[in-house]
């Protein structure tokens, strides 16, 4: 089976750097997955692309030898299960706030009689391999996204569930969640602290911790944070930035 690029990254003990794509576009899939990422996450939750759109996405991204990811609109089984057999090798859950909501993202990341993934592995055998299906429940990661106040009192709890390999801090929903503005990147102690908390609890019980970042310079204090999955800003506001220093450039002539 072709090999999930996240899971190497950390295998060489290094952080994996994930691009976030927003756009309903193939090409600028392509050309987004050709920028150096270990992997890229189509967003169905709050990006611009449908299901139709996404098999053409990461069919694209594939081109480019990157992993694809998914994050999915809600945790609903039959959307975590059709994004996995559209081919995506991870999912990133939003809104997981209890033990039983992280169970069931993990369960239906897995085949029986790990979990409950119904078999109909549509674009994955072309794509990944004829062992896919034996392969499929160690190279699926699933990542479930800590962003409620719930989910930090219940923090230990999902963290324990078998299976889940991954957290995903949603900065601004956090940030919302404990009363403040959204940001990314926030000086504010309850959610600085609120953050060190996670990454620290994630490693000690030896799951991945990951989050948003809002550029390249946040994601790298992030990695020396501990963080080992980090985005360093989305598509729609990485074309924004390099086209405004563009301009900008030219202006000041």
């Amino acid at each position: 089976m072709i090999p999930n690029k996240v899971r190497a990254a950390w295998a060489e003990g290094r952080a994996a750097v994930n691009g976030w794509l927003w756009f309903p576009d193939s090409f600028a899939a392509e050309i987004f997955s050709a920028q150096g990422f270990d992997s890229v996450t189509v967003d169905m939750q709050h990006g611009l692309i449908d299901r139709g759109d996404s098999v053409a996405c990461m069919q694209a991204i594939a081109t480019q030898g990157v992993t694809a990811l998914v994050r999915v609109q809600a945790n609903i089984p039959g959307d975590i299960m059709k994004a996995l057999d559209a081919g995506a090798l991870g999912i990133i859950c939003p809104m997981v706030s209890t033990r039983a909501e992280a169970e069931a993202l993990v369960s239906a990341c897995r085949y029986p009689p790990r979990g409950s993934r119904s078999f109909g592995p549509s674009a994955c055998i072309t794509r990944y391999g004829a062992d896919y299906v034996a392969e499929a429940d160690g190279a699926v990661m699933a990542f479930a996204m800590i962003e409620t106040r719930a989910a930090l009192a219940n923090l230990d709890e999902i963290l324990a569930v078998p299976g889940l390999d991954g957290v995903y801090v949603g900065p601004n929903d956090l940030a919302l969640a404990l009363g403040y503005p959204a940001t990314q990147d926030s000086s504010e102690p309850e959610i600085v602290d609120a953050i060190a908390t996670i990454a620290a609890k994630a490693k000690a019980h030896g799951v991945v911790p990951g989050i948003a970042c809002p550029s390249g310079a946040v994601a790298k204090k992030r990695v020396q944070q501990g963080f080992t999955f980090v985005t360093p800003a989305n598509q729609a506001s990485l074309m924004a930035g390099a086209a405004k220093a563009a301009v900008a450039e030219v202006r000041a002539v």
